[in-house]
């Protein structure tokens, strides 16, 4: 198939990377040698994507980012690790995103059609999902994993290892050093973030009936409002799995949560 490339004549590519077609570089960009990209993806000036990264189709690479350095971990010492960019991703300018290491994942995956606003880093072995939108400044520190359709607001910082559910929302400038359950609003008020109500206007936004989002509340309620342990929390959540399949995340949530979940005391 016949390349249709638009490689600006100021850029730098290495002769081993490997363009697909329709791919277009930037004035002053530099594409490393184990670089792969995707056909239909636009990258700016002045990016530099090095390291064995592979970023797949139709994404929009703004100026300035930093895609595929090395991770910022004192115990790297140069082992052959990855980063994995999907599809329809914006990337915004000035952000970092770095490769995994070998203690971790071994790579730093990106899913589909996320919304990665401008200074946001993204550290090693970090997994996030699709349809996610971090807004400037976010922070990712590493084994940092997020679900889909999550919003992270401005200034958002969190600790290494942490989880993040699906659904869920935080305000800006929120500290994060524990797992986050599906659907919850993360706030901040002078310190780390503490659970406050459902995301149910993000809910509605993506289609869920009612019945649903009443479902979610009940089980929010389980968690948090009852003064239940984890392991009674589990017991009210399992019940009101056998009528709502959208409770069944809090469930599976938990079982993968290392950190614990936010408290109400924050």
């Amino acid at each position: 198939m016949e390349f249709e490339q638009d490689i600006h004549p100021t850029a730098i590519v290495h002769p081993q990377a490997k363009l697909d077609e329709n791919v277009k570089i930037g004035p002053y960009s530099l594409i490393g040698k184990s670089v792969e990209i995707g056909s239909g993806t636009e990258v700016g000036s002045h990016v530099n994507i090095t390291g064995q990264t592979r970023i797949g189709k139709s994404n929009k690479i703004f100026h300035y980012s930093s895609i595929g350095e090395q991770p910022q971990d004192m115990k790297y010492k140069g082992q052959e690790t990855f980063l994995e960019i999907g599809d329809r991703n914006t990337i915004r300018e000035f952000c970092t995103i770095n490769t995994g290491t070998v203690e971790g994942n071994n790579k730093t995956a990106i899913g589909n059609d996320n919304w990665i606003m401008a200074y946001v880093h993204i550290a090693h072995d970090c997994i996030v999902k699709n349809n996610i939108v971090l807004a400037n400044s976010v922070t990712l520190a590493g084994h940092v994993e997020i679900d889909d359709f999550v919003v992270l607001g401005g200034l958002t910082a969190i600790h290494q290892f942490c989880k993040i559910g699906a659904h869920v929302i935080t305000m800006g400038g929120t500290l994060l050093s524990q797992d986050v359950p599906p659907y919850v609003r993360a706030v901040s008020r002078g310190g780390n973030a503490f659970p406050n109500g459902i995301n149910s206007e993000g809910l509605k936004r993506r289609g869920f009936s009612v019945e649903a989002i009443l479902d979610i509340k009940k089980g929010y309620r389980s968690i948090y409002m009852k003064e239940n342990s984890i392991e009674q929390a589990k017991i009210e959540l399992e019940e009101l799995k056998k009528s709502s399949k959208e409770v069944g995340l809090y469930l599976d949530f938990i079982e993968r949560s290392k950190r614990g979940l936010i408290r109400l005391s924050g």
